[in-house]
């Protein structure tokens, strides 16, 4: 198993003068697949995202980036969470249903996001050994537990959560010799542009159905 780790975290190729590590390489291409697959709506962003947080993972476990590996055990929890609550609302309304979130869920996602945010900086902070970067760390794990709860609740807002994690996480991992991760911000940004447009249509498109269908009883 080390040896296989070891590999992961071997450099592929250098580009542009920064190093490009495979597990950084593939975790991130995984990833992409996931986000695309989100925008879909497809039941496969689930296991593709808990593969990518699984690979990902190794390689910032071993760059000592406590944050960011952390971030990768959220994906693999909430990947399996995220599969069950689509498949249960497919199995109660035919197909994953996407909304956006009341002002008070909002309000308990935001304020939840803080408070989380907050307590890790200190943890970080109180424990140096556990980050390099305590408040950068401490919210790109929250951001991404945030991120990931409103997908899998079919929220709207997920795609902003994702964006405002990737604007700390991509120059951290460029810092941190994660070159790959940066790379991929790009295509990153046009996926999470493309996939807002498209849940946003499809929400309005079924209050207005919800709409129709009340105005008709």
């Amino acid at each position: 198993m080390s040896n296989l780790v070891n590999d992961l975290n071997s450099t592929a190729f250098s580009l542009f003068g920064q190093q490009i590590k495979w597990s950084d390489m593939v975790g991130n291409l995984l990833g992409l697949g996931a986000l695309a697959l989100g925008w879909r709506r497809s039941m496969l962003t689930w296991p593709v995202q808990l593969l990518s947080g699984a690979v990902l993972f190794a390689a910032f476990a071993a760059g000592h980036l406590s944050g960011s590996a952390g971030k990768q055990l959220i994906v693999v929890a909430v990947s399996v969470w995220g599969w069950y609550q689509w498949q249960r609302g497919r199995a109660k309304a035919g197909d994953v249903t996407v909304r956006f979130a009341t002002w008070t869920e909002r309000g308990v996602l935001v304020a939840a996001t803080g408070v989380l945010t907050v307590a890790l900086a200190e943890l970080f902070q109180a424990y140096p050994w556990m980050s390099w970067s305590p408040w950068a760390d401490a919210y790109i794990f929250t951001g991404t537990l945030a991120a990931m709860y409103a997908q899998a609740r079919g929220w709207v807002e997920f795609w902003f959560a994702w964006l405002a994690v990737d604007l700390v996480g991509v120059p951290l991992n460029f810092e941190n010799g994660y070159a790959f991760s940066g790379y991929v911000y790009s295509i990153y940004f046009v996926l999470v542009i493309l996939g807002l447009r498209s849940w946003w249509l499809r929400s309005r498109k079924a209050e207005q159905a919800a709409l129709a269908e009340g105005a008709v009883a």
